[in-house]
């Protein structure tokens, strides 16, 4: 895309949050050019939280932003996700509670939503964050890194020590129509042998069978199964889509992910975003974009 874009109308929906269990309203509107994705409070006098890697405040079960007055919002990376993929570069994301809904578990409903919002141009020339030398985190045996490239290319590899999973690879080059078949409708999952443990954290007060994949020891608790062999993967490449747009641009690389998870993610962007060197800020060249071939043609 050569402009900035934004949606035609507003949408709303309403749901509970995966970990706090709290019902809530979200209304997706339209922004001005340059505004970025901004979520709105409308509970806490519509306080303001850009969607950005300034505000990140916690990474463990999922990613939370948090205002420099304490206002939090939580479980921000799938519709930040299906936002960022599907094209959608300013818009308010207003809620009426700390977590945003769970839904299904995917990012299917967020598509949907979307689709029926529209899309429109905006006239600001569009800006892309392109990768010009590799940036990686490793730890653990686990990594996360971004090679240049020219266009958003995606490798995923996960392992989970389960018959329905073990060891998992996705890779793909990340549009819009790609994200909507074989990424938005993989759910979140988490493990019978887990569940206990996280609910004395605190953790996923909200959690049913209609929102999230449970395995249990040999097999899976939903009754309809797996939406794919491999959603755990799927899944997880939502997941990191979401946080890398946290960088507030989109991507021109070529983004490999082993074994890792939100705080990684985060890291990674912590560590891109702190050296000017490894990326550039580019714009296609209305006229170069007209001609055959030019698609990629881009200027600094």
């Amino acid at each position: 895309m050569v402009c900035e874009t934004t949606i035609c109308r507003p949408v709303e929906i309403e749901g509970i949050g995966l970990h706090h269990g709290a019902p809530v309203h979200l209304r997706i509107a339209p922004a001005p050019a340059g505004s970025g994705i901004v979520f709105v409070r409308t509970d806490l006098e519509n306080t303001r939280i850009p969607a950005s890697w300034e505000y990140v405040e916690r990474v463990s079960y999922a990613t939370s932003l948090m205002h420099p007055k304490g206002i939090l919002i939580s479980t921000t990376e799938h519709l930040l996700s299906v936002l960022y993929s599907m094209g959608i570069d300013n818009a308010f994301i207003e809620l009426d509670n700390l977590e945003l809904p769970i839904l299904d578990g995917s990012g299917l409903p967020f598509v949907n939503l979307l689709r029926r919002a529209g899309r429109k141009q905006t006239s600001r020339l569009r800006r892309y964050m392109r990768i010009i030398k590799p940036v990686s985190v490793e730890a653990n045996g686990k990594r996360v890194a971004i090679l240049p490239s020219d266009t958003f290319q995606l490798r995923c590899q996960v392992f989970f020590d389960h018959p329905l999973v073990g060891e998992q690879t996705l890779e793909l080059e990340l549009t819009p129509e790609n994200y909507a078949a074989e990424i938005a409708p993989a759910r979140t999952f988490g493990f019978e042998y887990e569940l206990d443990q996280m609910r004395d954290m605190g953790l996923i007060r909200g959690a049913t069978l209609e929102n999230a994949v449970c395995f249990t020891r040999k097999g899976v608790a939903n009754p309809n199964g797996l939406r794919f062999v491999d959603e755990c993967c799927r899944h997880k490449a939502l997941d990191l889509i979401g946080d890398l747009a946290l960088v507030g641009w989109p991507l021109l690389g070529s983004v490999v992910a082993e074994k890792a998870g939100h705080a990684m993610h985060v890291a990674l962007v912590n560590q891109l975003m702190s050296d000017r060197s490894f990326y550039e800020i580019v714009t296609f060249d209305r006229s170069a974009v007209r001609k055959p071939g030019a698609a990629h043609a881009l200027v600094s």
